[in-house]
């Protein structure tokens, strides 16, 4: 009879879900859906929520990937990327930084959410420790956590300008060892940067102490004081993951690269044969003109920094002056604590009932969120003054 049972009644697999694949949502991408739908119901919303730049791909790379369309063949190309592509990558090292990057070290990468999974993968171990600053981006901790990997949350603060340091380090690996670091600078959502001194003193600890090294550096390009410097400068063993993403303008063509040690080259070629094959070939082609762009890029940036300067003066006016300046990206990341103690709920209602999108903290910081909210102004100077007014309007309607 059980048997019997078993064929009319199979077993319900509903519910056959990984425990691996219940990350957390990704705050930003739910308020711009939110957003879309408040849009697509006749609002007027303006978008300091989602972290890409209000231009389309720079014209260079538009042509680039026009003239590849009708010449060229755009099937799969080697798993590392196209030859001319990592060789244009190289010379950029070169050009900016004054380093020999060789471009057999160079992998390209859909995005770099393709490359933190290929940098993870090619290093770690599952159950293996990682550790990161919060606040920090979100695909960090859900990508880790997803890949069977342990989150070791170092807190920053105002005090040490959002960056975790060595002290810190070591103190997580002396309570358990750390296999690897993840760093970012600029850094997403608070846009500031680490000074060489401190960058320096990272790599030294991570070194002596067998850690692996990640630096994402997907907002170099986009600094307003002082130029960012890679970690590549001091030493060859750290993973670096960049993209054309942000500065370049080319979020929706999902094109970034790694530089990577020797010895792991053919490692993350292995994984990108079997997870991705190839990126996309026209996106390839596109990001080689994108290196030819750069007074539009330039261009770009002026006007982040115009915005940027704005948001300086004006959100202390509007009583949100409670941040630290933007070194380098386009966010602001503001302590909201004097008008709420739930960001999300500030966030929902501004939404609402002023149709401006901003992302809460706990995007950020699962612990210390609550008190936060972001802001991207990588959109054009009359949408943050426009958000600004909006912003400073809500805000005295709720004394």
């Amino acid at each position: 009879m059980s048997d019997k049972t078993n064929k009319t009644n199979p077993p319900d697999t509903s519910s056959l879900v990984s425990a691996r694949g219940q990350v957390e949502p990704f705050i930003a991408m739910e308020v711009l859906r939110e957003a879309n739908r408040l849009e697509a119901g006749g609002a007027h919303v303006l978008h300091l929520e989602v972290g890409q730049p209000g231009t389309q791909a720079p014209k260079t790379a538009r042509e680039a990937a026009k003239r590849a369309i009708d010449q060229e063949p755009l099937g799969y190309t080697d798993a590392l990327g196209i030859l001319p592509l990592r060789e244009r990558i190289s010379r950029h090292y070169s050009d900016t930084y004054g380093l020999d990057i060789s471009p057999e070290r160079i992998a390209v990468t859909a995005g770099s959410s393709g490359g933190f999974i290929l940098s993870f993968l090619g290093v770690f171990d599952t159950g293996d420790r990682v550790a990161l600053s919060v606040p920090g981006y979100p695909a960090y901790f859900n990508t880790l956590e997803a890949l069977g990997l342990e989150v070791v949350t170092l807190d920053t603060g105002a005090a040490t300008r959002w960056a975790m340091t060595p002290d810190q380090v070591l103190e997580a690996h002396s309570t358990n060892p750390l296999a690897g670091v993840l760093l970012a600078s600029p850094g997403n959502p608070t846009g500031t940067m680490l000074m060489p001194d401190d960058l320096t003193a990272l790599v030294d600890v991570t070194r002596d102490n067998n850690i692996q090294l990640i630096s994402d550096e997907i907002y170099h390009g986009l600094t307003y004081d002082a130029p960012a410097e890679t970690v590549l400068k001091y030493t060859d063993d750290a993973i670096v993951v960049n993209s054309f993403s942000k500065y370049f303008s080319m979020t929706g063509w999902r094109v970034g690269w790694l530089v990577l040690p020797e010895n792991l080259v053919r490692t993350v070629e292995r994984l990108a044969q079997s997870l991705f094959i190839s990126v996309p070939a026209v996106s390839q082609y596109a990001a080689i003109g994108a290196f030819d762009a750069t007074e539009e890029l330039e261009a770009n940036k002026a006007v982040y920094a115009r915005n940027r300067d704005l948001l300086i003066k004006r959100l202390p006016e509007i009583g949100l002056g409670n941040f630290l300046p933007m070194d380098g990206a386009f966010y602001a990341y503001i302590d909201v604590s004097a008008h709420t103690n739930d960001s999300k709920d500030f966030a929902a209602r501004l939404l609402k009932e002023a149709h401006v999108a901003v992302t809460p903290g706990a995007d950020f910081d699962r612990v210390n969120g609550h008190r936060y909210v972001r802001l991207s102004f990588a959109g054009t100077y009359e949408n943050i003054v426009a958000a600004t007014d909006r912003i400073g309007d809500w805000l005295s309607r709720q004394e």
